[in-house]
């Protein structure tokens, strides 16, 4: 089921950036933004984990320096049976994690500095599980696309924005767009695309929950880290980009307020954190 309404909000998220298109440059508005939406999944697939690991400055961790990680991130991978993945670091003090990749075969996991010297041994194998449970779910691709769609849909509704306070385009022969039209797009496409984010990725941060703490061996692992990354993303900023939020297992930028909180694509962490204490409880 999950899997059917995440074809569906994608879908949707592509209609909506090939939309935005028609409405800025008419026929030939739409033609451009169909053809670049394409261009932008192709690139993704092959591209998607060296985007997002580039653009935090992430970097292979050395084996010799890090074998305890490694040894961490082997076990899990045994334990959900799935390949090794890569293991990078990002040079970040914010504690937080995520994963990338197309498929298993090219997965990798990045962690932040912050949550190496932060987390517990016991804890990181939690957040770690996690991340496989993503790559398990094959949710890591989905993840990075969504956010790289978003993303060129901000940029195209800025484009809208200023045509809007130029009085609008000329397209296709058709006279001018109404400027009022292009700014209303221009602030609903950037609220459409992050409802349409947050939807894709609350349902399945519960189940990447639920395969972290199966992977660690105990619930309350991963509870206990959700705690400390969700108080310390509060205190210590990250640097980043906004659009990329639901890459990570806690929103990095939820410092923001109780209305940046509303709109995350991440469902509330106390929800999860409960969760996960009522999975210790029963056994799981």
């Amino acid at each position: 089921m999950n899997s059917i309404k995440t074809v569906l909000f994608l879908t949707i998220l592509m209609g909506l950036f090939i939309f935005v298109g028609k409405l800025i440059g008419g026929q030939v508005g739409m033609v451009v933004a169909f053809i670049l939406a394409v261009m932008m999944n192709i690139f993704s697939y092959f591209f998607s984990d060296k985007i997002a690991l580039k653009m935090y400055n992430a970097y292979p961790a050395d084996e010799n320096e890090f074998r305890w990680l490694y040894d961490i991130v082997r076990k899990l991978a045994q334990r959900a049976n799935l390949p090794m993945p890569k293991i990078y670091i990002i040079p970040q003090a914010a504690p937080n994690a995520f994963a990338t990749g197309r498929n298993p075969e090219h997965a990798v996991v990045a962690v932040t500095q912050g949550a190496l010297e932060l987390l517990t041994k016991e804890e990181l194998a939690g957040v770690l599980g996690h991340e496989l449970g993503h790559i398990k779910h094959r949710d890591i691709l989905i993840s990075t696309v969504v956010a790289i769609i978003a993303g060129a849909i901000m940029i195209l509704a800025d484009m809208a924005r200023w045509a809007a306070i130029f009085g609008g385009l000329s397209r296709d022969g058709e006279g001018d767009d109404h400027p009022l039209v292009l700014l209303l797009m221009a602030l609903v496409a950037p609220l459409a695309a992050t409802l349409i984010q947050l939807a894709i990725s609350r349902a399945r941060e519960f189940e990447a929950d639920k395969a972290g703490a199966i992977y660690s061996g105990n619930p309350l692992y991963l509870a206990t880290a959700l705690e400390k990354l969700e108080a310390y993303a509060q205190r210590i900023p990250f640097k980043g980009n906004p659009v990329t939020e639901n890459l990570f297992i806690v929103n990095p930028f939820s410092a923001g307020g109780a209305l940046l909180k509303l709109f995350s694509t991440h469902p509330p962490t106390q929800e999860r954190i409960k969760r996960l204490r009522e999975m210790a409880r029963n056994g799981i």
